[in-house]
């Protein structure tokens, strides 16, 4: 693989939320960029409105818990442009808010296997490109929200999944250098999105109370995931944070 003109993002669960907001921001910021979701119609819906910026754009429905299915996505992208420079790893799902005694295994288990199991699919993938790709390397970008720090209550799947985001970061940075592949992780607190959608009614807090959370506007957050992509690859992020001022998080409420 030769060297290329443009940067090659691919940004999994772009169908909405998070994923949505950063790939239409790498679009904007002169990426080709591979959507990646379960459902192509919300991928597709994520390019109207780009007008001429969707012909940068390759959409591809895929389930980041098969890795026949993540194989084919890098299939795709590698002969589509003949390499990757970034990967955001941000396709994730929770459990119902239930105490942990209630929760089933098949929660537990989806929970884990969409979260973290589809980042490391994903990393092993982008690996195998990117130490083959001229120039050699590229940048990896995790999304491990601040339940990579601090659980909420009734989420012991979601929770656990992010605590292992966090060692996956790690080894990653670590096994990446050789191939001059950086990789860093974006802790983000109450962006506004339909998953955040129940912060505006009241969700349980550590005592047991129900809160109104203050969010933030998720496009802060696309461009704090483009900050970190635009750096060379001798600088990283290792870790960044990114919340609503004012939610409930740092101190004790």
């Amino acid at each position: 693989m030769t060297a290329s003109p443009f940067k090659v993002a691919l940004v999994t669960g772009a169908g909405t939320g998070i994923g949505r907001a950063t790939a239409i921001a790498l679009l904007k910021a002169g990426y080709r960029v591979a959507l990646t979701g379960r459902n192509i119609d919300k991928l597709q819906a994520t390019l109207e409105g780009l007008d001429d910026l969707a012909d940068n754009a390759l959409a591809i429905a895929s389930n980041v818990r098969d890795p026949a299915s993540v194989e084919a996505v890098f299939s795709e992208i590698r002969n589509h442009w003949g390499r990757l420079d970034l990967l955001f790893n941000n396709a994730g799902t929770g459990a119902p808010p239930l105490p942990l005694e209630e929760l089933s295994y098949e929660h537990w288990q989806a929970t884990l296997e969409t979260n973290l199991s589809g980042a490391f699919l994903c990393t092993q993938q982008a690996f195998r490109i990117m130490r083959e790709q001229t120039p050699m390397g590229g940048r990896i970008i995790n999304n491990g929200s601040i339940s990579a720090t601090a659980p909420r209550p009734n989420s012991a799947p979601y929770t656990a999944s992010k605590h292992g985001m966090t060692g996956l970061t790690k080894a990653t940075s670590l096994d990446g250098r050789k191939y001059n592949i950086a990789c860093g992780q974006i802790d983000i607190g109450n962006a506004a999105t339909e998953m955040a959608a129940p912060m505006a009614r009241g969700i349980p807090q550590a005592n047991g109370e129900i809160a109104v959370e203050p969010t933030m506007d998720v496009e802060h957050v696309a461009q704090a995931v483009l900050h970190m992509a635009e750096l060379p690859l001798e600088s990283n992020v290792q870790f960044m944070t990114i919340m609503a001022t004012k939610m409930p998080f740092i101190g004790r409420g």
